[in-house]
């Protein structure tokens, strides 16, 4: 490797795109089209850097497999950042075998944190810690140390153990003061800012309060009966119930849960759970029907007593209903979540995180869109949406995982 090609790597390894371009920005051999393309990544040309790496690739020829799969590598990490979630696995999984079969442990290492990073964003938490505990992390270079930590923090914020993801932050922060590079140390300084904001929302006895991470974290480890409008489960300290599946009798529990100890008017509950403006004979009757659902579902936690003017909760174990809300809620809430990362998602990309169809989430932008809540631009395969973060809040999706069953 010639003089040139070294010095722009080790521009490239230090945070420095600029001095790489000097050195290689008129050269258009193999190695020179992967420096510019991941210099152009790395100054936010997404689009020019995923060309430049695919002919990079294609220039190394089969003979050069190691340089072939660290272009892989690059190109799977500028789709990453382009949210193009649907980029092969595949291709990343071979180039991260081929890397490790020749010895370059360090390339492999950061393919294998892609994967976990990928994981993680569609909330695949065991799948992501499984692969990221492979491997030594202490002898891998500070970037890369960073990089372990950042992954160890996201899967502990999601499953609520803030202690663990405080500790892992603070890790990541020493490794990227040590590789001195501005990016790194910006993603971290980020990430730590998550556990300072308000990631929910307790309404209870008809107030309600934000909630840091970690006392969402202290709720869930409570006595008291939750109802959680995060996953929508019910939980006491013995049980856990899941109602996903049945919105109408969560819709109910909440309205039940906002209003304890008090009780709720038949009318009111019709309003809330079923759209009703007033109830008539139908409505009740549908009333006292998902009323005995309810009752059915919550008999070890709770019972619902009816009143004379409605219905009231009254739990068996707990000596306190709340109900954990999201900091911000509305129709499309899960879609604005994910767009709140700062980054330009893909419709394709936003429906596999969200687990839904496309036309679905492409309804809901175009909805979105119309109330100028979020922005594209590009066309056809390239259509990108973005939408500025909610200032104040942690993003919801720090509270998608379920909960262990008891």
């Amino acid at each position: 490797m010639d003089s040139l090609i070294t010095a722009a790597a080790r521009a490239l390894a230090a945070g420095d795109p600029f001095g790489a371009l000097n050195r290689v920005a008129l050269r258009d051999d193999a190695p020179a089209l992967a420096l510019r393309g991941i210099a152009m990544a790395q100054l936010g040309d997404l689009e020019r850097a995923r060309l430049l790496v695919r002919n990079a690739a294609r220039a190394f020829g089969a003979r050069e497999a190691v340089a072939r799969a660290r272009c892989i590598v690059a190109e799977a990490e500028i789709a990453f950042v382009s949210r193009d979630l649907g980029w092969p696995v595949k291709a990343l999984e071979a180039a991260r075998e081929t890397l490790q079969r020749h010895g370059d442990w360090i390339n492999a290492a950061h393919a294998r944190y892609l994967m976990a990073r990928r994981l993680l964003l569609i909330g695949h938490l065991d799948a992501a810690e499984r692969e990221i505990g492979q491997g030594d992390a202490s002898v891998l270079p500070a970037a890369m140390r960073t990089a372990h930590e950042l992954v160890m923090a996201g899967i502990a914020m999601r499953r609520l153990r803030t202690q663990q993801a405080r500790a892992a932050l603070a890790r990541a922060e020493r490794a990227a003061r040590e590789a001195g590079i501005q990016g790194l140390t910006a993603e971290v300084e980020s990430a730590m800012r998550v556990l300072n904001t308000p990631a929910a929302r307790l309404i209870a006895a008809g107030r309600e309060r934000p909630l840091l991470l970690d006392e969402v974290e202290a709720l869930q480890a409570s006595k008291a009966f939750v109802i959680d409008a995060c996953r929508y489960l019910a939980r006491d300290p013995h049980k856990t119930v899941s109602l996903a599946r049945r919105p109408v009798l969560f819709a109910l529990l909440r309205v039940l849960g906002e209003a304890w100890p008090g009780d709720v008017s038949r009318d009111e509950l019709v309003a809330r759970a079923f759209g009703g403006k007033a109830a008539d004979e139908s409505h009740r009757a549908r009333l006292r029907v998902e009323m005995g659902r309810l009752r059915a579902v919550l008999r070890p936690q709770a019972n619902v007593s009816a009143t004379k003017a409605g219905f009231a909760l009254v739990p068996r174990r707990a000596d306190e209903v709340v109900v954990l809300a999201r900091p911000v809620e509305e129709r499309y809430a899960g879609v604005l979540a994910f767009l709140a990362d700062g980054e330009a998602w893909s419709s394709s990309a936003l429906a596999l995180a969200l687990g839904t169809s496309q036309r679905s989430v492409q309804r809901a932008l175009d909805e979105l869109a119309l109330g100028a809540k979020v922005q594209c631009f590009g066309r056809g395969r390239a259509r990108r949406w973005v939408t500025p973060s909610v200032p104040g809040f942690a993003t919801t999706l720090l509270l998608p995982a379920p909960l262990p069953r008891r």
